[in-house]
């Protein structure tokens, strides 16, 4: 080859390939089966017309099915709930707990665990220096709920009820 200009097939800031890759069919395209499961129907629910997508119908009677003991259902209801959980955490971004320190005096004083959880309060009729502290409501009904079948003796009862921030939680729950 001689030193002048050479032609060649590619022409210097042309691309190869003017017209650009060839297009694809619409992505999300709806087959002729979803167009289908997305239809409206009318189904009658708890006496009610309601209007549903084919598809809710179908998952509807599914549940229903597996309520009343049909194990191809509850198959399908577990596969179901399996595929939504997947979706719901591929859709959100992994969430941390907050990581709660807390700093206590003494480790091995079971107040400042029962203050730093939330499960007690000091009780303001005494003195700092004569510390006494008072149960939270929530955590006496949580105590009472635990142990429907065991009552309490009278005295144990007077003891919980000078015990706790709302003294009237106890009445309430030494009736039920």
């Amino acid at each position: 080859m001689s030193g002048g200009s050479v032609a060649t097939q590619f022409v210097k800031g042309q691309s190869g390939n003017p017209k650009g890759r060839q297009r694809r069919a619409a992505v999300g395209a709806a087959s002729a089966f979803e167009v289908v499961l997305h239809r409206m129907v009318e189904v009658v629910q708890n006496g009610k017309a309601r209007a549903l997508t084919l598809e809710e119908a179908l998952q509807w009677r599914t549940y229903q099915a597996a309520i009343a003991g049909d194990r191809s259902a509850r198959r399908a209801v577990l596969r179901m709930i399996a595929i939504r959980e997947k979706a719901i955490g591929a859709k959100q971004a992994v969430r941390k707990h907050p990581e709660v320190v807390f700093e206590t005096s003494d480790p091995d004083n079971a107040d400042e665990a029962l203050l730093a959880l939330g499960i007690a309060t000091l009780d303001p009729r005494w003195p700092a220096e004569e510390r006494r502290l008072l149960l939270e409501p929530w955590a006496v009904e949580a105590a009472f709920a635990r142990s429907r079948e065991i009552r309490p003796a009278p005295l144990d009862l007077d003891m919980i009820r000078r015990s706790t921030r709302e003294p009237n939680t106890v009445e309430r729950l030494a009736q039920a």
